[in-house]
Parts: C-alpha cells; structure tokens; sequence
C-alpha cells in the first residue's frame, strides 16, 4: 500500500494529533491548514448505490422485505436488532476487505461496514424496520482530508441515507440517531446478533436472553430460497463455470513455465474471474494438484503442476448479493485419463448421480449421502479393498454400508446447505437441517469424494496419493432435482473435450 502524506509539516499546533481514522505516523494537522481544507469544495461526486446503480428499487428488495416480515413473526413483542459488522484488522492499521453479516444482507440487501437494522415492535404484532448507515465524511469536514477510515477522500464517497432508503426499499437513517433510537424502545425485550460489532454491543442492554434463538431463527428461514434467491445462486454458479473454463485454458502455460506454485497461479486465474463477475470468492479456493488433492482442505496452493496429476479445483464465485456458488472438479492436468484415474473418477461419477437422484422435497437430507456412500462402498468392496460388501453394517450404525469401513476413504459428508454462506444455515436445529426433510427451494451440495493417502498400505501402490471430488449445487423441486451447475461438463470425456475448447482460444473477460 502507498502511503500519501496529508499536509506538510510546519511549526503550527496540531487540533488533534490521534483524530479518529489517522495513525501514529500520520502528520498532525495544524489548526490554520483545518481551517483552510475546509473551504472551496463543491460536492463529492455522486456515489450510486451498487444494489440498484439507476437509483431504482433493487430486484432483491421484495425479498429482503420478505424476509424481515417472517422473521418479525417470529418475535412479535421483542426489538431486533442486527449489524453488518465491523472491519477486522489483518495487522497493525490494515484491515481485511470488509464483508457483511449473512443475516444482515439476507434482511436488508445492503452490504456496507458499520450498518445496523433495527426491527421495532409497534405493538401489533409486527415491526417497523430501520436500517442505519454511516454517513462518511464529505467535503467540508476536517475528517474528508484525515479519516482514511471514512473520510471520502480516502476510501471513496458513499450512497447517501435518501438513495439507500429509495434502493433497498426500507426506511434509512443516519448511524447517529442509532443510539437514541435505541434508548426509545425503553424496556422493551432486545433480541441482537452481538459478536458482530463491539460498538453496538455497548449500547444494548447487557442482561438479554433470546440472542442464540435469533441466529437460530435466521438461518431456519434462510433454509428456502425464493425465486430471486435462486436467481442468484445461479448467477454464482454461471460465473464460476467461467472461472474454471478460465482454469483449463492456463493449464498449458503453467505447464510450459514448468509448473512452478502452478496452484497459485490457477487459483490466481479464479479469483480474477470472481473479483470480475462478483464480489470475490465464497471462501479460500481449495487447488490441490496430485497428492495435495488428498488432504480435504488444501488452501495453501503453494504446489506445482506436472503432467499425469489429477487437479482438484473447489472453488466459487460469490456474487454483489453474497449468494455463492461451491462447486468441484477433478481435471486430468495431461488432458488425458489414466486408466486408473478414469476407474476411480467413474466410481466418484457414479456415486454422485446416486446421491442427486435421492434430492427431492420430502426426502431426509441424509438420503443424499447414504445413497452415494452405499456406492463407493460397492465399489471398493469389488476392488478388494473392502474385505465386506456394502450391504453389511455396523453395529453402532445399521445404515452404514460395508461395515462404515469406506470411511478411510470418503472422508466426509456429502452435503451442506448453500446460501448466502458457502456453509449456510449451520446455526439451524439438527432437526430442520442434518435430521430433517428437504424442502422446495432448498439448495444444497452433492459432493462425494475418494481419497487414497500416499502414505496408506491397504491400497494399491497407483491410487496412492489420488483424491477425486466432484460437487454441484442442487435445488430441491417438488420432482426432480435441478443442477444450477450443470454447465460444467462431469462426465469424464465431456471434461476431456471441455479442456481442449477452453485451450483453444485465449482467456478473454
């Protein structure tokens, strides 16, 4: 990061050396130079809010408004409040890139640092919705020139209150009246998601009980995602369909530079194509080439490439709204199958169009899971590496297939809910989610794997250091499934051919 000075130094007296949003090694601000800063500004440029740049109503904001009415009938006489959060220091003045509170975005569309919504009880049975925004420091005011946290200058002008409100389609005020809006409710029940922001946390009352039933709330109302939801997912997944074409085409240029950190570069490849089409990646791209693709969450990606590996990619696309996409593949780096590799990945293929096929409203979220695990299990029982068949179980779980042995192998589950969160509704009960039904609109993975150690013995010698997983992201229907990632060839001389188009013809925006 380049470092600008704000002013010359002179002999005058500082206003205030440790203003807020300046550091140590800023210069101090005379008086004289505050004074004279502060005159001859027009206006900031206009800063359009990136949920509706034309000043209209956001597509989203049907549903954040939804949104907010269902989980206003879940507490009816309690205030609720939610934040977006605050920045997290990376080290000493740096702070990570800001991203909001799922919970907060999936109520309000809105995504800035700082913000916080709050729902009012108005005695009826339902709330009055206020989201609060910080309003930066414009042209005008000393902080426009000193505040690298919010002052204009530095880090870019801001929607204003009026164009969020006419935006998102909730009422909007400035952050300043947050605390008095606060102290209005008087002794009104207070449910918050606190954790999020340390400021807030200090003005809400400090003896509360509701605050876990919130978060649980939240994410059982997330689990069903509306059409406009669906939309955004897979616009998520589109974009990360371009991602990974992206991949495959630079295969051969990271083979011709002789592979070296190949896996950064690809992973480097991706988030371009992330930060291009959305807001970034949903979560640290896993690329794990040759044994690495063994090891479940590889996110170091310092490894090279060689020819004859298999590649692992598990990466998505998060797009403006938050909604992410989580999707895998395994590619032959060669552009070529082994014949053992085309064995192992057909029995990965196999078991995955297995597991699909059980997601439909009404089925056990498990169905999924136990349905491709029976398969691997089959499978490896026929390659003499299970000494029993699938169909024998053990005696602490009479659904686990081939005794739960495949277990050395599988690794791990083959769903998770996905949303705004890669991992999303993880603070829903165990009986709406891991035990419970599907339902219409739920979107979830299907991602089973097999994974041979290169360290382990009761394998065959060529399968050692050999990890194979393939994920799509699938919506629940009242009939059959519905891959939003079906854009991505699986089939493995569909893949083939996919690589050989995608190195065809350059990387192009």
């Amino acid at each position: 990061m380049s470092e600008t000075d704000a002013a010359e130094p002179t002999s005058e007296t500082p206003t205030d050396t440790h203003a807020e949003g300046t550091t140590s090694h800023d210069i101090p601000l005379p008086a004289g130079l505050a004074t004279a800063i502060a005159a001859d500004w027009e206006p900031a440029p206009r800063m359009p809010h990136p949920a509706g740049r034309d000043g209209r109503l956001s597509a989203g904001a049907a549903t954040s408004a939804k949104n907010r009415g269902a989980l206003s009938g879940r507490f009816p006489t309690k205030a609720v409040v939610v934040p977006s959060g605050v920045l997290k220091v990376r080290s000493n003045d740096t702070d990570f890139p800001f991203r909001a509170a799922s919970a907060f975005t999936w109520l309000t569309g809105e995504t800035v640092e700082g913000a916080v919504l709050m729902l009012a009880p108005t005695g009826a049975g339902s709330h009055r919705a206020t989201l609060y925004v910080r309003e930066y420091d414009g042209p005008g005011e000393v902080g426009y020139f000193t505040n690298r946290l919010h002052g204009a200058l530095w880090v870019g002008n801001v929607p204003t209150v009026a164009e969020t409100s006419e935006v998102l389609g909730v009422e909007t005020r400035p952050m300043s009246e947050l605390s008095r809006d606060l102290k209005a409710l008087g002794d009104t029940d207070v449910v918050a998601l606190s954790g999020l922001d340390p400021a807030l946390d200090s003005l809400l009352p400090p003896a509360r009980t509701g605050d876990a039933a919130l978060a649980e709330a939240v994410d059982e109302l997330r689990l069903a995602k509306d059409d406009w939801e669906v939309s955004q997912l897979q616009a998520a997944c589109d974009a990360t369909t371009r991602g990974f074409t992206d991949v495959a085409a630079t295969i051969p240029e990271v083979l011709a530079a002789g592979g070296r950190r190949g896996e950064r570069w690809l992973e480097g490849t991706f988030w371009r194509r992330a930060r291009m089409e959305g807001n970034d990646v949903g979560y640290t791209s896993i690329v794990g080439a040759g044994q690495h693709a063994t090891t479940l969450h590889w996110w170091r990606n310092d490894g090279d490439l060689a020819p004859g590996q298999l590649l692992l990619a598990d990466m998505g696309v998060e797009v403006d709204s938050l909604f992410t996409a989580d999707v895998t593949r395994t590619l032959p780096v060669s552009g070529a199958w082994t014949p053992a590799q085309r064995q192992l990945y057909g029995a990965v293929l196999e078991a995955q169009q297995a597991g699909i096929a059980e997601v439909r409203s009404g089925a056990d979220f498990l169905a999924a899971h136990k349905a491709a695990m029976w398969v691997l299990a089959d499978h490896l029982h026929s390659w003499g590496v299970l000494p029993v068949s699938a169909d024998v179980s053990c005696q602490e779980d009479a659904e686990a297939p081939g005794a739960g042995l495949h277990r050395r192998y599988t690794l791990h589950g083959v769903s998770h809910m996905l949303g705004i969160d890669v991992h999303d509704c993880a603070a829903a009960r165990d009986e709406t989610y891991r035990n419970g039904p599907l339902g219409a609109g739920y979107v979830l993975t299907v991602e089973p794997g097999l994974y041979f150690q290169p360290n382990d013995l009761s394998v065959p010698a060529e399968w050692r250091g050999i990890g194979i997983r393939i994920e799509d992201d699938i919506l629940v229907t009242e009939s059959e499934p519905v891959n939003l990632s079906a854009s991505l060839p699986r089939d493995p001389d569909e893949i083939v051919a996919w690589m050989r188009e995608a190195q065809s013809r350059p990387v192009l925006p």
